[in-house]
Order: structure tokens, then C-alpha cells, then sequence
């Protein structure tokens, strides 16, 4: 009898289980009494009736779907108002819309860098990032998490050469703000670009929630791309990818996760628009959200427990091993609670935590709740 050619996926079942990295799928309801602590809605826009009939009015005008490629069917008038919307709310010439924030890394990576190039990575950039490092074909360097130093040296380490700088503006793991302003200095004075994945931010920092770059004055710079999701604050789907129109136009006829994926569904689109619409009119929300992460962090520090003070809405709790992480979040689900839970190798340190995302629309004994069902649950160390 034949080999099973898919033998081998049991033994890595099997480790996985030994290592307490097993992973599982857990489709939510559609209404549930568990308080939301782990998703990105920062500015809770994905419920939002404005957001969700904007959706279904897309849907109904311009079909379920889009049809096809952005080059070939799949550009609708709405695509075009987002991108015209987006650019101008984030500070930037132009935006180009994608299906995704991850397509949206893959294709400013690999169609602004070739064989040849450098490419300077922070080692705790997204997976997304990394994977786009890896498709570039250039040659990648990581550097020390949020070191400026080692950006600088890396560049000096390789001069004359066609490079780029990536970072992610706001870490997913721990929640920590990038050093953007020092990064584009170190990029301005060596000839480099800076690539900078703000899908953390837009919505949460700079003036009304406009993003990283608009907080750290790199909004529209010379030399700087930014890229976003639409899945977080604005509570749609999507990703794009702001900078100069020649840059744009550039991934239009370059970047294989535009040219050759399926243009963004309308309604994603439309809700998109209607989350964005929502945030210029309210702006407040991003205050807010900060408020309540930085209320998180407090109150954590209060009962005892570890966490990494945020820079935006994400909020991480040290656990003590990647199993005590798992049982931690399943105590506090039990309990009435859902949080985030990052053990390897999504986080590339190594250290398990639990994280929880503020949000808008939490009051202030939701707050304190929360903490308290944290506490109760936590692993002993």
C-alpha cells in the first residue's frame, strides 16, 4: 500500500499539542453576551447602523461581489471615491484600495523593491511584512525592535544601494508606536524609503484619528508610503495603500496582489466609506479609545498584573508560558469576557500573552469589569 503523502502533518499535530500551540477555529454568533475584548473594532463601526445599511446599499447597487480583477471589472465609482477620501483624510496624494491590509503590505513591498535592493525590517513587524520581505526578493535585513540606531547602521552597512525601510507604525503584539520621525530622518539623509503599515493607528492616533504618519508630521512626506487596513476602526474590509501618485501608479502596474486579485467587495467598500464618514464627524472617538486603553493599562498595573504601557488601543498581559496563555483566555470567556491570545510564533519574542483592544464604546464599569475577570482569572507565577 501507498504512503499516506499526509503522514506527516500527524506528528506535527502532535508537537503542536506538546508545545500547547494548538490553534482552533471558533465561528461567534451573531449576537452573544460575551463582552468583546479581542477584536479590532476600535471605534465600534462594524455594528454600526450607518456602517452596515452603507454595506447593504453597496450591495444591492453594485452586486455581491465585484466581478474581477481592479484592471478589468473590478473598479467600481466607489472604489474611486475611497481612495480619493482616504488620501485626503490621511494627508497623502493618493491611495490605491486592495483586498486586504496583508495584500496591501505584500504589493508596497514587492512592487517598490527588486532583486538587488535592500530591504531594513523591525523583527516585530507583522507577519504580513515579513512575508512580503520574503516574496521582494531583495536582500532583507532585520534589525532590534524599534532601534533607529540599527536602521541607521544597516543603511550605512550597504551605501548606494536602493533601499527601503519598513516598520509597522503601531505594533500588534505589545501596542508600541514605532520611532516614525526617526526612522524618516535616518531614511531622508541615506536616499531611502520608508514603508510604514498604520493599521493600527488610523482611527486611534494622530489629529481626528488621521493615522501614525499624521501624528509623527509624515503625512504626504516625500519618501513615505503608508499602509492600512479597513478591517479595524473604520469596521469594513480592505486594505490600502497611501503615498505619491507616481508611487500609486507604480502599484497599479506593477503590484501582483492588485493586478492579479479580485477587486474589494462594494459592500466592504461602501462600509469603508461610511466608517470614515463616521470618524471625520466624531472625531472624539479616537480620543476615546486611547482613554480606554490607557485606563486597560492602569488598572491592570493596580491589581498586580504585567502589562506593556499602549501607545494606541492594544493592551498586552504577560502570561507565563504559551499553555497558562490558553487557559487564561479560556477562564476568562468562561467568565463572560473575550481577550486576544499571542503565543509562538505570532509573537517573535517568544513571551505568551493575553491582549485586549480598547474600544470607543466601552463605558467605564465595563472597564473595570473587565479588569476584575482579568485578575480573577489570572495564572499563577
Amino acid at each position: 500500500m501507498a504512503q499516506d503523502p499526509f503522514d506527516w502533518t500527524d506528528d506535527e499535530a502532535h508537537r503542536r499539542e506538546r508545545a500547547g500551540l494548538v490553534r482552533t477555529l471558533r465561528p461567534r454568533p451573531a449576537e452573544t453576551d460575551l463582552l468583546d475584548l479581542a477584536s479590532n473594532d476600535y471605534l465600534g463601526f462594524a455594528h454600526h447602523p450607518e456602517v452596515t445599511e452603507a454595506a447593504a446599499v453597496a450591495a444591492r447597487r453594485w452586486g455581491a461581489g465585484s466581478t474581477g480583477s481592479r484592471l478589468v471589472t473590478g473598479s467600481t465609482e466607489l472604489h474611486a471615491e475611497l481612495e480619493r477620501e482616504l488620501a485626503d483624510f490621511c494627508g497623502f496624494e493618493a491611495a490605491l484600495v486592495l483586498s486586504s491590509g496583508y495584500a496591501a503590505n505584500l504589493a508596497a513591498l514587492t512592487a517598490l523593491t527588486a532583486r538587488g535592493s535592500l530591504l531594513v525590517s523591525d523583527a516585530a513587524n507583522h507577519a504580513s511584512i515579513v512575508d512580503g520581505c520574503r516574496l521582494s526578493r531583495a536582500e532583507t535585513v532585520v534589525v532590534p525592535h524599534a532601534d533607529p540606531g540599527a536602521v541607521r547602521a544597516a543603511l550605512d552597512a550597504h551605501p548606494g544601494r536602493r533601499a527601503v525601510v519598513v516598520s509597522d507604525a503601531v505594533f500588534s503584539v505589545d501596542g508600541d508606536a514605532a520611532p516614525l520621525a526617526e526612522l524618516a530622518e535616518a531614511c531622508r539623509t541615506r536616499g531611502a524609503a520608508l514603508i510604514t503599515d498604520d493599521a493600527h493607528g488610523l482611527g486611534v492616533l494622530g489629529p481626528g484619528g488621521r493615522g501614525t504618519p499624521a501624528e509623527a508630521g509624515l503625512a504626504g512626506a516625500e519618501g513615505v508610503v503608508a499602509t492600512l487596513t479597513l478591517s479595524k476602526s473604520l469596521g469594513a474590509q480592505g486594505g490600502a495603500v497611501l503615498g505619491p501618485a507616481r508611487v500609486v501608479e507604480h502599484l497599479v502596474n506593477t503590484a501582483r496582489t492588485f493586478i492579479f486579485d479580485t477587486g474589494l467587495a462594494p459592500a466592504a467598500v461602501g462600509a469603508a466609506r461610511a466608517g470614515l464618514g463616521l470618524l471625520r464627524r466624531d472625531p472624539a472617538r479616537a480620543e476615546r479609545v486611547r482613554e480606554v486603553a490607557r485606563t486597560l493599562y492602569r488598572l491592570l498595573g493596580e491589581a498586580g498584573l504585567t502589562a506593556v504601557r499602549p501607545d494606541a488601543a492594544v493592551v498586552s498581559v504577560r502570561a507565563p508560558g504559551p499553555e497558562a496563555a490558553v487557559r487564561w483566555a479560556a477562564d476568562c470567556r468562561a467568565a463572560g469576557l473575550v481577550v486576544g491570545c499571542f503565543r509562538p510564533p505570532s509573537v517573535p519574542d517568544g513571551i505568551s500573552r493575553i491582549r485586549l483592544t480598547a474600544r470607543a464604546d466601552l463605558t467605564d464599569d465595563q472597564i473595570a469589569a473587565d479588569v476584575r475577570t482579568v485578575a480573577a482569572t489570572a495564572p499563577a507565577r
